[in-house]
């Protein structure tokens, strides 16, 4: 009898869960109240009425508007509580003053959407957002969702819905855009109408009083019309909302973004636009690159992505490109963009270049740019582009056409649409010219081929999107483990004794020993520090490290010990270490006061020859909380300005991402004669690195400048070692909680918990993490085709279950989100660790219900794990806000049954052979208000 379960299909791919959509009522309305409607010539209100009544939308529309019994010959309603039948959608276009009255009124009237238009808002200042705070008051316990204020609307183009101001209305298509400015917007609405790029989505957020981009991708990503989505952001609002839904969608959607911002001048102007904090822009470039979105740098970036992503199914899987064209001048422009961006020009293979030979003239360029010379016809071009697009080592086709004697742009365009239908690699063209090539140009774009009218602009967009591609799939490569959970447990017990002795000194500076022995706990490596309080226990700690050493400033008060004097390097003997403690005494009571002077460390002097000086450090950002930073160190670390940032936690491949963002990671490789330093080993003390700033929140900054990393040995082995470190705490008064949070979660130590089987084997359930992915495959492979059938409703293959991309999706959770418990058994034996069930709870978008679904493996099925699994499930989704969660089960899984009703499940009626199991859970309090 299997404890297994899940509804059908296979929850890891089950991403369109249209059923429960809950902004569905703003951008597929069946009633619509225009609150402000107004037949007053130029005004907003008239224009939102006149484009809602030209494009129907598939519902009722009703004009509200106290002073008037009919607008524009349509009956009006004094308020929306006199609407004859509940509003789906309020769009709201009266003066911001009236807006919260508005807002309780929608509210009292059970309205599910609203839209706000009216400005004069945040933007404006303190009275604007105490505005605002009005209608937060007015939201706080209502299922009412609310889009801006200060926004055009939005568009829904599939079901001809223009709830906007604007005078175009977009076509029906594939791209979601998305929006804070309405100017970018109507420009954008423009744009797409002479490029024939049509839209799923097409939204206006104003300042994101509610509805976020959070909110606004997850519907996107549900949304089975939406294939891309593209935004323009000028500021990010709840971080860890945007972050949380862009790693779940882009996935399987592409999220481009272009944020406005990046210059302190560009910053306080969309700050002063939107009313919100704009952000660290490394920082916000660290939180696109880690959820998998894509930032474009300028308008016109992102036009020319949005073309592509509505035409091409298609994205480059690597960095090669066949560039095709009939002149030699725009091959070269193209390869030098191409190579310049770091991409490729595809090695043709041999049977390419046979077959170019048999049809091509003998003075072709016999290589890529396959140049097919100026007098080729749409003959020519179609045989070329064939071959060419047959080549296993090309990755993407650029064609380029000039306008020559022989040139028939229109027919070569023609033939080129036919030959690229059915390929499943990226093609793009560039018809260079005016007027004569502007039909073809038309062909191409109306056979979804983006067209450009210079070629190197192509080769720009190409090495963007191979970009993006890969770094997406790097993401997701499995990690290695970086830390054992004994290793962890510990170092938390020792840090957290640590940082409770300095809050009791009220002291937020730690000593170089403490910030050192922090390290340590986490499996960082330190040079080796005593403590002497004179200069006679300073000489008797010299002489046992040995000569030469470093005397350093102890001090529980000052951090930059070389500003006051307080570093003296390469003592060679019992005098030099006298007069180094004498002298850094003196230094600090002259300059600061004797107070500041706590004794001195004494350290070995390290030799620094072969190795390199790096930097790491962290600190907390306003929006993102902590921020985590690498590259190259030592003394002259402001000046060369060698670094990247990155959001903790990390894992080995995350770290591994970060090292290369930086220059010196090319030197790290070995370089001139130099050997290489252990590269993995940096990656696992990055990974425990980060481990220890999203643990202990009480830290506020840290340095380590330098660590040293020596080159291996000839037993492949280097060295790591911080020679200072620097450590900095939030005051001792101050709550943690109010500090901002990670803007990624960390992995929920708390869920962690040691149990024993029946059988008496000792196993830990804890929270699944990335590394697991090894294990979840082994598991798959014992599990019997009954146990299969149980969990997925049908048989699914061995191989399908355990494909890569499959298991990226259950290994790299969203803890904020869904939470999977994994029950490890860990060998003595063979010291190696075994999964033997698995359960998970994942929580509707928006919403405090959750589905669950179980795992166990055949051969330790009976032996109580369900049941406990189960339990643990439901106390730790009773913990993170969730009310009610449900399952369904097959009717045949009696044994699932039985742990379900142990647990407190009620077992509904089987209908069509599925048993649904229901509990509510008592939740005093919920992240997540009710919007389902």
């Amino acid at each position: 009898m299997s404890l297994s379960l899940a509804r059908n299909p296979d929850r890891s791919y089950d991403i369109l869960r249209s059923d429960h959509q809950h902004l569905r009522s703003i951008f597929s309305p069946k009633s619509i109240a225009l609150i402000g409607a107004t037949d007053r010539v130029g005004s907003v209100g008239r224009t939102l009425l006149w484009n809602l009544l030209s494009h129907p939308f598939g519902g009722t529309l009703y004009p509200v508007n106290g002073q008037r019994q009919s607008v524009l010959g349509v009956r009006a309603y004094a308020s929306v509580a006199d609407v004859p039948e509940t509003v789906d959608l309020a769009i709201i276009a009266t003066p911001s003053p009236t807006v919260p009255a508005v807002i309780r009124e929608c509210v009292a009237a059970g309205v599910h959407g609203a839209i706000v238009i009216s400005a004069g808002f945040r933007e404006i200042g303190a009275e604007g957002a105490a505005l605002e705070g009005e209608i937060l008051e007015a939201l706080q316990h209502s299922r009412l969702r609310v889009i801006g204020p200060n926004c055009l609307g939005v568009m829904s183009p599939r079901t001809g819905l223009n709830a906007t101001f604007s005078g175009v209305m977009a076509q029906p298509g594939h791209v979601a855009f998305i929006s804070q400015s309405g100017a970018v917007g109507t420009a954008v609405l423009d744009w797409s109408r002479q490029h024939n790029v049509g839209f799923s989505t097409f939204a206006s957020i104003g300042s994101m009083l509610d509805v976020d981009w959070g909110d606004l991708i997850h519907y996107l990503g549900d949304d089975p019309h939406t294939r891309s989505i593209v935004i323009y952001m000028e500021s990010i609002g709840d971080a860890r909302s945007f972050l949380s839904a862009a790693r779940e969608v882009a996935l399987t959607k592409p999220i481009i973004v272009i944020k406005a911002g990046r210059t302190e001048a560009a910053a306080k102007a969309a700050a002063s636009h939107t009313g919100s904090l704009a952000g660290s822009d490394a920082v916000l470039d660290a939180a696109f690159r880690r959820s998998g979105v894509l930032r474009v740098d300028s308008l016109a970036e992102m036009f020319n992505v949005a073309q592509v992503l509505a035409k091409q199914v298609y994205l480059p899987q690597g960095p090669r490109l066949t560039i095709l064209t009939n002149a030699g001048g725009p091959g070269v422009l193209s390869t030098d963009t191409l190579i310049t961006g770091g991409g490729e020009l595809t090695p043709l293979h041999e049977d390419t270049l046979t077959e170019l030979n048999a049809v091509l003239p003998r003075h072709w360029s016999h290589g890529n740019p396959v140049d097919i010379l100026g007098d080729a016809d749409p003959e020519r071009y179609a045989q070329a582009f064939k071959i060419a697009a047959r080549d296993p080592n090309a990755d993407g086709i650029l064609v380029v056409l000039t306008p020559q004697a022989m040139t028939d742009p229109t027919r070569t365009a023609e033939r080129i649409k036919e030959c690229a239908k059915d390929l499943k690699k990226p093609v793009l063209a560039s018809w260079m010219g005016g007027a004569e090539v502007v039909s073809g140009q038309a062909i191409l774009n109306q056979a979804n081929i983006p067209t450009y009218l210079h070629p190197d602009a192509a080769t720009h967009l190409f090495n963007l999107m191979w970009r993006y591609h890969c770094s997406l799939k790097a993401l997701y490569e499995t990690p290695a483990p970086a830390m054992t959970w004994d290793e962890s447990g510990l170092a938390i017990t020792q840090v957290k004794r640590l940082l409770k002795q300095a809050a009791r000194d009220q002291r937020t500076v730690l000593t170089e020993l403490e910030s050192k022995t922090l390290l340590s706990a986490y499996g960082i490596p330190v040079v080796a520090t005593h403590k002497a309080h004179t200069a006679a226990e300073a000489v008797i700690q010299a002489r046992a490290i040995g000569y030469p050493v470093v005397v350093k400033l102890d001090s529980k008060t000052l951090t930059h010990k070389s500003d006051v004097g307080g570093v003296r390097l390469h003592l060679t003997d019992d005098n030099a270490v006298t007069a180094a403690f004498e002298g850094i005494r003196d230094t600090v009571t002259a300059k600061v006061g004797a107070e500041h002077f706590d004794g001195v460390t004494v350290q070995p002097m390290i030799s620094r020859d072969d190795s390199y000086e790096l930097i790491l450090g962290s600190s907390v950002d306003a929006q993102f909380g902590p921020v985590l930073l690498f590259g190259a160190g030592g003394q002259m670390v402001e000046v060369m300005r060698d670094s990247a940032v990155a959001l903790p936690p990390l894992t080995t491949t995350l770290a591994r991402r970060l090292m290369e963002q930086t220059r010196i990671h090319a030197a790290l490789q070995g370089v001139r004669g130099r050997e290489a330093v252990d590269l993995p080993q940096i990656e696992k003390l990055l990974v425990r690195f980060s481990q220890l700033i999203v643990e202990h929140p009480e830290i506020k900054e840290i340095d380590i400048n330098p660590l040293l990393a020596s080159p291996m040995d000839g037993s492949g082995h280097g060295a790591l070692r911080a020679l200072d470190a620097r450590v900095l705490l939030h005051a001792p008064d101050v709550d943690v909680q109010t500090l901002p949070r990670p803007a990624i979660r960390p992995y929920p130590i708390r869920y962690v918990s040691d149990w024993v089987l029946k059988d008496e084997r000792a196993v830990t359930i804890r929270p699944i993490r990335p590394e697991d992915e090894p294990l979840m495959a082994q598991f798959h492979q014992n599990l019997s085709e009954g146990s299969v059938y149980l969990r997925y409703f049908h048989i699914m293959q061995l191989t399908q279950r355990v494909a890569h991309e499959r298991l990226t999706r259950i290994c790299f959770t969203d803890y904020d989100r869904e939470m999977a418990l994994v029950v490890d058994y860990h060998d003595r034996e063979s010291d190696e660790h075994r999964i033997l069930g698995v359960g998970r709870w994942s929580r509707l978008h928006n919403s405090r219900h959750a589905e669950f679904s179980m795992l166990i493996n055949d051969a330790d099925q009976r032996l109580g794990m369900g049941t406990q699994l189960l339990r643990l499930l439901v106390n730790s989704a009773r913990e993170e806000g969730v009310t009610r969660i449900t399952a369904d089960i097959l009717n045949e899984n009696q044994g699932m049954q039985r742990v379900c009703r142990k647990v407190g499940f009620h077992l509904g009626l089987a209908k069509d052979g599925v048993v649904e199991a229901e509990i509510e859970l008592d939740c005093e309090t919920a992240r997540v208000r009710a919007c389902a």
